[in-house]
């Protein structure tokens, strides 16, 4: 404990140059005795450390006195620094580990490189939610971490989309991964002691998977070394695993026929992988400014809500269960925004009318 004290206060001194002996206590959250003690000790250790006197006085190192961090160079030296999360790292528990680690590594940086660092802190900032989301509630991320660092068997208790809702699990921890401002936790179940290597496929038993940690409602590290496939990358199987969920989600589609204002604007308020379909499968305009697209939905209901965001501008055309869904939807605007109208179901609504056409 006091050894790391030490250790912090002479980064601090490195870092910063000239500070008080107040200064350091409130740093270090100790008493201005207990700085005093830490100074002695580091000058009788033989650190050149010495006091000045007076209201612009202060605790400071002999000039040029630095632990420099070798092999290092100027564009390696930045992008370090880019690295540093503060937000995920709190989520995590190790927001103080973080400054910690960062004030060391700006402490033992040669002054070239060192600058060179603080700019890049001071002009780039990291921001990995999406707009307008808020951050998920995760109680229990801390826990998750743990079992994962330690390599411990994890009991959660989980809930999921499809019945049951809520099941139990017990998990061999691989790692975690921050997407989009969400945490997943990739594990394989520990069914029947089996472990598959990373790129095996689903299977009842063992499978190795993501659980988003937000919907995780209990959680607890178990007493038991956790099984490890040898040679596990955990970027790779990230990669794997996100393209085949994403492949596995979209199971239908459905044909638009849109305006061109209508399709630009899907990049904007459609999932990247709705848009960029969209965009691929896209005819040439006719005279009218229409084209006529095939866009991936998850579900009839899926495909319902996200093609609402296009108002007049789309048409859906197939399939039919879908479209029947738009015309009622339709139906029960026009009953709510002109009730004095023809009844609707009388009435040849403009979907219909294009039919006839």
């Amino acid at each position: 404990m006091r050894a790391g004290r030490l250790v912090s206060l002479l980064l601090l001194l490195q870092t910063r140059g000239r500070m008080t002996a107040q200064d350091l206590a409130d740093e270090l959250e100790v008493s201005v005795r207990t700085v005093y003690r830490d100074v002695e000790s580091l000058s009788a250790s033989g650190v050149p450390i010495y006091a000045d006197r007076g209201p612009a006085g202060g605790y400071q190192l002999l000039d040029g006195y630095r632990t420099r961090l070798t092999g290092l160079t100027s564009d390696e030296a930045g992008t370090l620094f880019l690295a540093g999360m503060p937000g995920p790292a709190a989520e995590l528990g190790l927001g103080s580990v973080l400054a910690a680690a960062e004030l060391k590594l700006r402490a033992s940086l040669p002054d070239e490189l060192a600058d060179r660092a603080d700019r890049v802190r001071e002009r780039f900032h990291l921001d990995a939610p999406g707009w307008f989301r808020a951050g998920e509630p995760t109680p229990h991320l801390s826990t998750v971490a743990d079992a994962v660092w330690s390599g411990r068997v994890l009991r959660i208790r989980y809930r999921r989309w499809k019945a049951p809702r809520e099941v139990d699990r017990t998990l061999h921890p691989l790692g975690v991964v921050l997407k989009a401002g969400r945490w997943y936790l990739v594990a394989a179940s520990s069914s029947a002691g089996f472990l598959p290597p990373p790129s095996s496929s689903s299977s009842a038993t063992g499978r190795t998977t993501a659980y988003r940690v937000s919907n995780i409602l209990a959680a607890e590290v178990l007493d038991q070394p956790a099984s490890r496939p040898k040679g596990f990358d955990l970027a790779e199987y990230w990669a794997e695993w996100t393209e085949r969920y994403e492949s596995s989600v979209y199971t239908a589609v459905a044909t638009v026929r849109m305006t061109v204002e209508a399709l630009n604007r899907m990049t904007f308020v459609f999932p990247p992988e709705m848009s960029r379909s969209a965009r691929a499968e896209a005819g040439p305009p006719d005279e009218t400014g229409w084209l006529i697209t095939r866009v991936p939905i998850e579900s009839i209901k899926h495909g319902h809500i996200e093609l609402l965001k296009l108002g007049a501008d789309a048409e859906v055309l197939d399939p039919p269960e879908l479209r029947a869904r738009f015309t009622e939807t339709t139906r029960g605007l026009l009953a709510t925004y002109l009730p004095e109208a023809t009844p609707p179901a009388a009435a040849a609504l403009p979907n219909e009318a294009h039919e006839k056409a």
